[in-house]
Order: C-alpha cells, then sequence, then structure tokens
C-alpha cells in the first residue's frame, strides 16, 4: 500500500527528503531503486533516532497503534493508514500521546475525501438538509475480490490467525462519512453479527485471535445530534465492492447505490442527479490532473483504482508536482499527503486528527462487543473534542 503514497511524499514541495525503512533489508533495497530514494533505515527505533521530522506508517494495521504512539513520544509527527488502533486501551494511550506531545497526528482516512462526502458536507455546511434524521453508510467488500491476497500479505506464513478479524474493527471507511459531514459523534450502538459458513473456516472460534465467528457486522447507532446511522461492514456477499453513503434530513436527502447518486427534496418534485459532479470515472476531461487516458486505463486495469478526480474534488490546491501523478481511493490520496504536510509545516490542525480518528474507530470497536452479546445497546466512549 505505501507503493501508492511514496511518490507524493517524494514530490511535494514542502519535503526535503524522504527515508525509507522496512526490516526486510532486500524488500528495503529495491523500493530504494525503484523510488530513486538514497537513505535508509532498517528499523523504527532506528528511525525514531534519525533526523526526520515525521514518519508515516504503512504496517499491518493492528500495529499501526503501538508504532504512533512510540514515534510520537520520540517526537514525530505520524500519518497513519487506517485503522488507527484496534483496542480501546490502544486509541486512549494514541490521544494521551498526541497530547503530551504536542506533534502533528492524522489518520489516512480516505472516506473523508471521497466525492460523494465532499457533496454531503458542502449540503450540510450550507443548511440544505435541515436536522439530520438518519445516515447510513458500508463497506462491501468480499473476500473473493482480493482478500485473500491481502490478508496473506499481512499475515505471513500464520495469516489465517489475523484474517479473521472482526469486519468492525476495520469500520472507519464508514463511520468517517457520516461522521465527518455531520460532526455528530457515535453514542450507544447494537450490533448484530453473521456466523460465517464458508469452507475456508476463517472466521471460526479457534482459528482467528480474536475467536471471532462473523463475517459481516451490522451496527445501528445512536448519534449526539438526535439522529440514528447504519453502519455495514460485510466481508462474505454477493456484491463488487462498495464504499458509499446516503443522508436523510428533514429539509432535503442524498442517497446513493450502484444506479447513481440523487439529491431529493421532501416533496418529490425538485430532484437531482449529481454524478457528474462525484464520478471518478476513468475519463480525463473530468480532471484537470490526467491527460493520458491509455495510462490511467493501464492502471485502472491493474488494481481497480482511478488515477482521476471527480469535479468536485478542488485540485487548485494541490501542488502543481501532482499533475499527472498516480492517484487512488477515488481520488483521495492526493489530498490526504497534501493535508498531513502542510498542517506539519503550518503548525495545523488535520481535519482527520486523532480525535476524529477515536471517533471513527472506536464505535467499531464497542459495535463488536455488542453484536458479541447478541445485539446488547452498549454505550460508546469519547475522547472528546479536538482542541480548537
Amino acid at each position: 500500500f505505501a507503493q501508492n503514497f511514496i511518490p507524493l511524499f517524494k514530490l511535494h514541495p514542502l519535503v526535503d527528503d524522504v527515508v525509507l525503512c522496512d526490516l526486510d533489508s532486500e524488500k528495503l533495497e529495491k523500493n530504494m531503486i525503484k523510488h530513486g530514494i538514497l537513505k535508509s533505515s532498517s528499523s523504527l527505533d532506528a528511525l525514531l533516532d534519525a533526523d526526520v521530522d515525521s514518519i508515516a506508517i504503512f504496517t499491518q494495521n493492528w500495529m499501526h497503534g503501538p508504532q504512533a504512539v512510540k514515534a510520537l513520544l520520540a517526537g514525530k509527527n505520524v500519518y497513519s493508514a487506517v485503522p488507527a488502533g484496534i483496542s480501546i486501551d490502544e486509541m486512549e494511550k494514541l490521544v494521551d500521546a498526541v497530547e503530551k506531545s504536542g506533534k502533528t497526528y492524522m489518520i489516512g482516512e480516505t472516506s473523508y475525501y471521497y466525492p460523494e462526502v465532499i457533496y454531503c458536507r458542502n449540503q450540510f455546511n450550507a443548511g440544505k438538509f435541515g436536522r439530520i434524521v438518519y445516515g447510513e453508510a458500508e463497506y462491501y467488500h468480499d473476500m473473493d475480490h482480493g482478500l485473500y491476497d491481502v490478508k496473506k500479505w499481512r499475515g505471513g506464513k500464520n495469516w489465517k490467525v489475523t484474517a479473521g478479524s472482526p469486519p468492525m474493527y476495520y469500520p472507519t471507511h464508514s463511520t468517517s462519512c457520516i461522521i465527518s459531514v455531520t460532526r455528530a459523534h457515535m453514542t450507544h450502538v447494537s450490533c448484530q453479527g453473521f456466523v460465517d459458513k464458508n469452507k475456508d473456516g476463517l472466521f471460526k472460534a479457534g482459528v482467528n485471535k480474536w475467536n471471532n465467528e462473523f463475517s459481516n457486522e451490522t451496527a445501528l447507532f445512536r448519534m449526539s445530534d438526535g439522529s440514528s446511522a447504519r453502519i455495514n461492514e460485510y466481508r462474505r456477499i454477493g456484491h463488487p465492492g462498495a464504499v458509499r453513503m446516503s443522508l436523510f434530513g428533514t429539509d432535503c436527502s442524498f442517497e446513493n447505490n450502484k444506479h447513481g447518486a440523487i439529491w431529493v427534496t421532501k416533496d418529490g418534485n425538485d430532484f437531482e442527479y449529481v454524478d457528474n459532479l462525484i464520478s471518478c470515472a476513468p475519463n480525463p476531461l473530468k480532471s484537470e490532473l490526467i491527460d493520458d487516458l491509455e495510462l490511467m486505463e493501464k492502471v485502472q486495469s491493474e488494481d481497480g483504482t482511478h488515477l482521476g478526480v471527480a469535479p468536485i474534488q478542488d485540485v487548485s490546491i494541490l501542488p502543481k508536482e501532482y499533475q499527472g501523478e498516480r492517484n487512488g481511493h477515488r481520488g483521495s490520496h492526493h489530498f490526504l499527503i497534501h493535508d498531513f504536510i502542510t498542517c506539519v509545516d503550518k503548525g495545523l490542525m488535520p481535519a482527520n486528527n486523532v480525535w476524529q480518528a477515536a471517533r471513527y474507530m472506536v464505535p467499531g470497536i464497542i459495535a463488536h462487543d455488542s453484536a458479541v452479546q447478541g445485539g446488547k445497546l452498549l454505550p460508546i466512549p469519547d475522547f472528546g473534542d479536538a482542541p480548537k
């Protein structure tokens, strides 16, 4: 996954130098040559002693929290791939480390920059929704769609031990869709789990280290603004895959599914299809960054991500060095790295700060606890708002 971001760090005009770090010396040397990087570090501990301002963490997802804490307390700014942590204790220590160190922390949550999320945020900030009544978001990623390879890559020889993790331990693509729009947080949850019966036996007690038997989890949340939210995290589903949201207010609503996205008023007589604003289809005319259709089609066929951006994404804020550079996750990669570097440089608070990261992640941890208890309604701890 880091391969998508190394060039963006290297190209950014505010970055003087990039150091690669990996425990695998062969992989490290290969990627130094591939990316034209001269400096390296053989371990996280060695990197913490090096003369670097910031550390970007793209390790296995269960390592993010402890590694981020270690880096922050060593005086480094931290960019972390999702999730921020996988337990309440990890999240508590992470928030505490940010407060104690005073350093910049940013969670690399792609959904914050997704076109439909930006569209809804704009409409919400303009007061178009009225009061929010209900929101729903989902991350559908079936195991047959590349997840086996990902799990094997992350887990190594004993990959089955970590392959069957609770789906709600990876909720941030979904929860951030709603939280980053309404700025409300989740206060209570009731969650139902789908007991897996697949012959691979990954989601089974005694096989994975969480004794988790759920491949799909559906959670209903109570929100701090009085609304409700439904989150689906599914790993066994007859669907091509999606990260998407819908949001319903007292005045207007936004609906999104495979047929397209629509903005609709409550009388039903006024509606607008908004696909032309939020589509990241491989069309160079829809992006100021791309002028090579053949290259775009090649990359999309390789990994399913789009080089381009949607018209609603403001590429004017990005450095000119990013023009034509590979993008991904619906145009979010460029914005993620630019925002982190800018916030470090100017001493600003990232939108995806540690307090937001906790609000994206902690509800999923509690949701799985609820599913294990048969859907019991449980309160969700909150670490508060980011300091102003």
